[in-house]
């Protein structure tokens, strides 16, 4: 799970609909990958940062917390 782009999103008050409008994906391929279930491309998480979150560094935002997915 991604709880820094989580918390992010929610400060600045973006949804997942509006990163999924953005990167033209559906709304569950974006859930699926801020939950942690997959990972995301390094272009989608440099498009999402440069776009929503350009103050914050990437890998700030999309540290992983979920040592499962750390270790794959």
């Amino acid at each position: 799970m991604h709880k820094n782009l989580r918390a992010e999103m929610a400060r600045k008050g973006i949804t997942m609909v509006d990163i999924s409008n953005f990167l033209n994906v559906r709304y569950a391929t974006v859930n699926d990958k801020v939950n942690g279930k997959y990972r995301f491309y390094y272009d989608e998480a440099l498009k999402i940062k440069r776009h929503f979150f350009p103050e914050c560094n990437i890998e700030y935002l999309f540290e992983c917390t979920d040592s499962e997915n750390q270790s794959a």
